[in-house]
């Protein structure tokens, strides 16, 4: 369903950070490729799940880009972030709309702790947003634009199934963020911090995937 969406490799920094989202990201995640949200009688039912979940992990207002745009100083960042703020905005009512088309959240035990879970996470998500470590709610926010590729295909999955029309997700163009992580090289610190904050915001989504996995499993056990 969901194929691996390369950018374009120009700089170390471009390089780490493409083969991070491409190996940790949600292209990557063995429940994606599992084929079970798109196929079999259980389908619509785990993809409500998926769509529940992310809305509660990433339908808060303000959520990562909004936190990680105050931060921006650079005119290339401010732009950056003026696209990707406006984009996700969209992105949140979209998830609004899947979350009331799809019903109530599939009944699944353990559902309390798994809303915790998610809470967890998104303060989680909030924090590296809010970081003051230079390039850390940055690199975060390059990951978060890059992953949801992958992620918006399983949410326009769902919307064909729940006879919602997909939305346009306009995310930042590939070039631009590639341009503005090239912008990014040459300073260790700041690298490193870009790198951090990219790799928790993967392992925030594989987390929320790991736990969706789980969840479909205890609602249709072998």
């Amino acid at each position: 369903m969901v194929q691996p969406q390369r950018i374009f490799e120009t700089s170390d920094l471009t390089r780490t950070i493409d083969a991070l989202v491409t190996n940790e990201g949600a292209t990557a995640h063995p429940y994606v490729l599992s084929r079970k949200l798109v196929e079999g009688r259980d389908a619509t039912r785990n993809l409500a799940d998926a769509v529940h979940f992310f809305g509660l992990l990433h339908g808060r207002h303000p959520g990562l880009m909004d936190h990680a745009a105050a931060r921006a100083t650079e005119t290339s960042e401010r732009r950056w972030f003026d696209q990707a703020t406006s984009a996700f905005a969209r992105e949140r009512a979209y998830l609004s709309t899947l979350s009331a088309a799809a019903g109530p959240i599939p009944s699944t035990a353990g559902q309390q702790q798994c809303e915790t879970t998610v809470l967890a996470q998104g303060h989680a998500i909030d924090m590296l947003g809010q970081s003051e470590r230079r390039g850390c709610a940055l690199g975060a926010a390059i990951a978060m634009a890059l992953d949801w590729r992958a992620i918006r295909a399983v949410m326009d999955a769902a919307a064909d199934r729940l006879d919602v029309p997909a939305r346009p997700a306009d995310l930042p163009d590939l070039r631009e963020t590639i341009a503005l992580i090239d912008m990014q090289g040459g300073s260790p610190a700041v690298e490193r911090a870009m790198l951090f904050g990219a790799q928790q915001l993967l392992a925030q989504h594989r987390g929320l995937w790991d736990l969706l996995a789980t969840r479909e499993m205890v609602r249709n056990p072998a």
